[in-house]
């Protein structure tokens, strides 16, 4: 079994706890669920709204550069 993979370590009580990445995933795509479907019952924005964010976000996070560095002369 391979050791736990640390991504923080918190106070609880007064007692360190250590949360794994994988916890620490968890608990963040559970928050991003629950805001997300917040936002939407309380019709802040409707769903092709935020696929149409997604789409942009992912688009201009997962462009390719504009300019690549050429090589440089030898």
């Amino acid at each position: 079994m391979e050791p736990k993979k640390v991504a923080l370590k918190i106070i609880v009580d007064g007692k360190e706890k250590e949360i794994s990445f994988e916890e620490l995933t968890l608990a963040n795509n559970l928050a991003q669920e629950a805001l997300v479907k917040l936002l939407l019952k309380k019709q802040i924005f409707q769903a092709p709204e935020l696929l149409e964010e997604l789409d942009r976000v992912r688009k201009e996070r997962y462009k390719k550069p504009e300019n690549p560095p050429s090589e440089e002369k030898k």
